[in-house]
């Protein structure tokens, strides 16, 4: 409803934490002290993989583009869309993103299909980067208010990630192979010229280092209203009420609803819903943010293949965890 709040939400988020730790009374120094460490690893994730990719972005461009002349062209989108997935909960999804968005300044594809393979990508990065703390907010989040080590989500949500990628990467290369027409000129989603600066690499750095920090108090400060509301609920109404997250950012729902609390089948329920909801619009996710963002791609031309994309994995994964 706000563009200002839209434009400075980590700011926003701050204020949000520190009144909800405030008025649930749960704000002290051991808080303070949690909310000043647990942004730092993957602060400093996306400072150095940013630092390393504005290094060797030319070496980055040159592979990509030697790779697309010697690879079929179904091969390189099953690829791009499974190691990129794998690879940004290392790289980080802001990281993984960047380079998303370099790889498709090298395709000579018609604008459609490669939105539609910058969308499938992002929904493969969502995925993979849940499964390390230094991955995305949501997983830095999630890990740091159950109290579990680095690999706990790996452990819990591998096997749904890696499939998920894995279906993701074979239907990108059949859907996209399959519709796609090859083009010269500017039919192209095209990207910006201009490279990051160290200030902007700097910045973006910080502005995860406040989001995170806002979102631990924001998730302390709500954890007696979970505890007292959600906990009872029932897995599956978990797993569907949090496709709000397609217009939700889903780190955010993360630190309002998870709770040490919750049975590992309730905190299943809620990540798979999130995550996979966070691919649906462009809100949902920060890929999707950057990479839309850059790529001068439109919320409907998002929604055309991401809504009901999301939908079927939705629906796909409420079977197999639920049914089967």
């Amino acid at each position: 409803m706000s563009k200002k709040v839209e434009h400075n939400l980590e700011a926003f988020l701050f204020v949000m934490g520190l009144a909800a730790a405030i008025l649930s009374g749960v704000l002290d120094a051991k808080l303070a002290l949690k909310a000043l460490e647990e942004p730092l690893p993957i602060t400093a994730a996306v400072l150095g993989a940013g630092l390393l990719f504005k290094f060797t972005k030319d070496l980055v461009r040159t592979g990509i583009r030697a790779l697309v002349r010697r690879v079929p062209l179904s091969v390189f989108i099953f690829l791009v869309v499974v190691v990129l997935g794998a690879v940004s909960s290392v790289i980080t999804a802001i990281i993984a993103a960047l380079v998303l968005v370099e790889i498709i300044s090298a395709l000579s594809l018609d604008r459609r299909h490669e939105t539609d393979l910058v969308i499938l990508a992002c929904f493969s990065i969502g995925l993979g980067a849940a499964l390390t703390p230094i991955g995305e907010p949501l997983s830095t989040i999630a890990v740091s208010k159950l109290g579990q080590t680095f690999w706990y989500l790996a452990r819990l949500l591998g096997v749904y990630i890696g499939a998920g990628m894995l279906a993701l990467g074979v239907f990108a290369a059949l859907y996209v192979r399959r519709h796609a027409v090859e083009v010269r000129g500017e039919a192209g989603l095209g990207v910006p010229a201009e490279p990051d600066t160290y200030r902007e690499t700097l910045v973006r750095a910080l502005k995860v280092y406040v989001f995170v920090m806002a979102l631990v108090l924001l998730g302390e400060g709500f954890r007696p209203a979970i505890d007292l509301y959600v906990v009872g609920l029932p897995s599956q109404a978990l797993y569907w009420i949090n496709t709000v997250s397609a217009v939700l950012d889903n780190a955010t729902l993360t630190a309002a609803e998870i709770s040490p609390a919750m049975s590992s089948l309730q905190v299943e329920s809620i990540l798979l819903g999130l995550l996979v909801s966070g691919g649906m619009l462009i809100p949902g996710n920060i890929p999707n943010i950057i990479a839309a963002g850059k790529l001068k791609i439109k919320s409907r031309e998002w929604a055309r293949l991401g809504v009901p994309l999301g939908l079927a994995l939705l629906a796909v994964y409420f079977v197999v965890i639920f049914v089967l």
